[in-house]
C-alpha cells in the first residue's frame, strides 16, 4: 500500500453474493455463507492493518428473515459459531466488536454471545468492528426518533444532530467509503442516514471472492476521489 494513499476512517461493506457463489459451484447456499464468513476474517484483518478506524459489515438485514427458514437457521448458527470462534482473535488483535441492529429477535444464546464478546472487547482501540445484524436503515432512524420522544424532546429540538446521537453508530465517524460486492448497485436499506456523503464503490466480485487485493483496489479508488461535501472546489 502506497504511503501517500488516503485511507478512509470508516469503511462500510454490503457483503453480497454468497448464494450465487455457491450456486455457480453446484453447492448448497449455506456453503457460500460459510465461505463468506471465512472472507470476513481476512478483510477485517486487512482493514485493521491498513489503518481503518471503523469497519461496518452488513451481515443480516431486517428483510432477510423472509428467506427460507432452513437458510435463516443456518445463518443464525453461523453467526453464533463466529461469535464464539472469533472472540479471542478480536480481543488479541485489539479490535472492538459492536453489533448494531434490533437484537430482540435473536435467540437467547446469540444475545448472550453478543453481550459477552462486546464486554470482552469493550476497551480495545485498534479498530471498531460493527456487525449490522437484524439491521435496517429505516429502523435505525425510527428507533432514534423514538428515543428522542421518550426523552421528552420538543419538536423544535429534533435536529439532525439530535437524531445522530441516538443512531446505532452514534459517536463514530460517518462512513467514508461504501463497498458493495456482487454486482448490485443499491443501498438495500443499509445505513441510509449515515451514507449521505459516502463514496460508493460497486464491484461485480462475489463476496466469497473479495480478497485483500480486491480491498486494496477499493481503497485505491477511494484515494483518488475528490470529496467536496457540497462545496465548490477551490480554484486556486
Amino acid at each position: 500500500m502506497s504511503e501517500q494513499q488516503r485511507i478512509p476512517r470508516h469503511v462500510a461493506i454490503i457483503m453480497d453474493g454468497n448464494g450465487r457463489w455457491a450456486k455457480k459451484r453446484m453447492m448448497p447456499r449455506f456453503m457460500g455463507h460459510r465461505k463468506g464468513a471465512q472472507r470476513v476474517r481476512e478483510v477485517v484483518q486487512a482493514c485493521a492493518e491498513a489503518g481503518v478506524e471503523v469497519l461496518t459489515l452488513f451481515a443480516f438485514s431486517t428483510e432477510n428473515w423472509q428467506r427460507p427458514q432452513e437458510e435463516v437457521s443456518a445463518l443464525m448458527q453461523l453467526f453464533l459459531d463466529a461469535l464464539h470462534k472469533e472472540r479471542d482473535a478480536l480481543h488479541d488483535n485489539n479490535i472492538r466488536l459492536r453489533v448494531i441492529g434490533d437484537r430482540s429477535r435473536f435467540e437467547p444464546p446469540i444475545q448472550a454471545a453478543i453481550e459477552e464478546t462486546e464486554r470482552l472487547t469493550a476497551n480495545n482501540d485498534a479498530m471498531v468492528l460493527n456487525v449490522a445484524a437484524n439491521y435496517g436503515g429505516r429502523w435505525d432512524i425510527v428507533q432514534a426518533v423514538r428515543h428522542l420522544l421518550k426523552a421528552g424532546c420538543a419538536p423544535d429540538a429534533i435536529t439532525e444532530e439530535a437524531i445522530e446521537r441516538y443512531l446505532s453508530t452514534a459517536g463514530l465517524p460517518e462512513p467514508d467509503l461504501l463497498i458493495r460486492t456482487g454486482g448490485e448497485q443499491r443501498l438495500s436499506n443499509f445505513l441510509i442516514w449515515q451514507l449521505a456523503y459516502t463514496e460508493l464503490y460497486f464491484v461485480s466480485t462475489l463476496w466469497p471472492d473479495f480478497d485483500r487485493q480486491a480491498l486494496e483496489e477499493a481503497l485505491q479508488a477511494f484515494s483518488q476521489r475528490q470529496r467536496r461535501f457540497g462545496r465548490v472546489e477551490d480554484a486556486c
